[in-house]
């Protein structure tokens, strides 16, 4: 229970991290696929592990990185933001009452409101951030999980277009096989992707399949038109 409660805390990694393995990887198999390789199935197979797994080591290493960074950056700009706030609370309080009146309160309502909310310039600050300036608070615990996650989600979800080719299938199926453990893993993000954003499960896998094809029909458009 505790790890499951620590994967749905870090479900948005997981969902990011996931997806675009998930696409990255597909689109080398998809583009191979596209090129055709005159029939030279070894080559094909070699090629596809080759830059694949190379592909997927890079990709998945930049997206931790990336996901670390972003997430220190937006830590620093929140602290410095809530400093500024903090010595200049009627402006907060005007802003809120415009945000709460633009959301359908009274002006006595929501000047209400925000006079409370300025007695606690700790939640007085998290509500000008999070819903007037629209930035996300990545918290306060450490920020090395998140990369981590991003960076596990890229490897495992990113391994699953090339598993038959890892696995030796036989090379006659090996991209037909590639596309249904692909179509798969995509429709299990999708179904992590609604409990991620309470979004409807249908759009969520549908959204998330349609994206990955229509990649993957780019680069295997593209391995057509550049094969010799």
């Amino acid at each position: 229970m505790p790890l499951l409660n620590h994967a749905k805390d870090h479900l948005k990694q997981i969902v990011y991290g996931g997806n675009d393995g998930i696409v990255t990887t597909f689109a080398i198999v998809a583009g191979f696929a596209g090129a055709n390789a005159d029939g030279a199935a070894e080559i094909g197979t070699l090629a596809v592990l080759l830059f694949g797994l190379a592909n997927l080591f890079a990709d998945a290493t930049s997206m931790g990185l990336g996901e670390f960074l972003s997430a220190r950056a937006a830590r620093k700009m929140i602290q410095r933001r809530r400093r500024q706030l903090s010595q200049n609370a009627s402006t907060q309080i005007r802003a809120l009452t415009d945000h709460l009146k633009e959301r359908g309160l009274s002006t006595l309502d929501a000047t209400t409101m925000a006079s409370l909310a300025a007695k606690s310039p700790g939640l007085m600050a998290e509500m000008t951030l999070t819903h007037i300036e629209g930035l996300e608070d990545p918290g306060q615990g450490a920020l090395w999980p998140r990369a981590l996650i991003t960076f596990v989600s890229f490897i495992l979800f990113g391994t699953i277009p090339i598993l038959p080719y890892l696995l030796g299938l036989n090379a006659d199926l090996q991209f037909e096989a590639s596309i249904v453990a692909t179509a798969s893993a995509l429709a299990l993000l999708g179904g992590l992707r609604h409990v991620a954003t309470r979004e409807g499960l249908i759009r969520a896998v549908a959204e998330t399949l349609f994206i990955g094809g229509l990649c993957a029909m780019v680069a295997f458009l593209v391995g057509v038109i550049v094969s010799p």
